[in-house]
């Protein structure tokens, strides 16, 4: 499994890296776009779709991003929509997770696979205007996600159970505990501080979001690295319930060691929305 897991991160960061850091945006939103179309296939078998309907909805999806491509989408700040969605997540994301696994059969299927596909396409236009305004804001943001679960993994298996019995959401994924919360908020926190100095040592030419957030205060930046880092959390229990719901453990095995697309940016899909709405927000405060 270890084997698997590090070739295909290799062959993966071989293909993403280059495209990343072009001198345009156009080769990573174009290999994105395969993602999200594998995205879209794998939510098709989460709400129960047939073979033939999922490699559709896999379709649909990327031509839907394709389409606000080819309208120019990402070089326009939407701030209505990045409002619209952030506040979307907030209340939706703490909806499923309170209604847990029993929660989600209950919601029309037809909604729940709108709402699948509007995540992945609101989350691949962020991640698009991410890229137009610059690699340094857009890793910025991919990196949040990482810090939050590696600080959380290693903080749960050092720390799990001794502060707290009660673990997060035991029915949701009973591995997770507060204490690994708890450590990807530290985590995160101690990230976006660090990228912020260095950023000013380095007079960066492009702004991370966490530079552009440090420019309002200090206190600003440390509120929404943690919003950030929870929301985080919301987006990977969100996933969990309903993969637990169908039954399944990976949402596919297209990333061999890694299990499906979904699996790999499940944290994403609430994060990279939102933090455009907070970029949004600090532009304006700014203005």
């Amino acid at each position: 499994m270890l084997k698997q897991r590090v070739i295909t991160a290799i062959v993966l960061l071989a293909i993403l890296l280059p495209a990343l850091f072009w001198r345009t945006p156009e080769p990573f939103l174009a290999i994105t776009l395969v993602l999200v179309a594998a995205g879209g296939w794998e939510w098709g078998r989460l709400v129960g779709l047939a073979q033939g309907p999922n490699v559709a909805l896999g379709v649909v999806t990327a031509a839907l991003c394709a389409a606000l491509w080819a309208l120019g989408a990402p070089q326009h700040p939407q701030v209505v929509v990045w409002l619209v969605v952030g506040a979307a997540w907030v209340l939706a994301g703490a909806a499923l997770v309170v209604g847990g696994v029993d929660g989600w059969p209950k919601i029309p299927r037809g909604v729940r696979l709108v709402g699948g596909i509007l995540a992945l396409v609101l989350a691949w236009l962020a991640m698009a205007q991410a890229r137009v305004i610059g690699v340094n804001f857009l890793l910025s943001i991919l990196v949040l996600v990482w810090v939050a679960d590696v600080f959380a993994y290693f903080a749960g298996r050092a720390f799990g159970g001794k502060f707290t019995q009660r673990k997060l959401a035991p029915v949701i994924s009973p591995k997770k505990s507060w204490e690994g919360v708890w450590g990807g908020l530290a985590g995160v926190v101690v990230l976006a501080v660090a990228w912020t100095l260095a950023d000013r040592a380095a007079q960066a030419d492009v702004p991370s979001l966490y530079s552009l957030l440090a420019s309002l205060n200090w206190l600003v930046l440390v509120l929404a690295a943690l919003f950030l880092g929870a929301m985080s959390v919301v987006g990977d229990l969100t996933e969990s319930l309903v993969k637990r719901s169908a039954g399944i453990k990976d949402s596919s095995q297209l990333l061999p060691g890694h299990g499906g697309v979904l699996d790999r940016v499940d944290a994403l899909l609430p994060t990279l929305p939102l933090a455009m709405m907070l970029a949004t927000l600090a532009m304006l405060a700014q203005r």
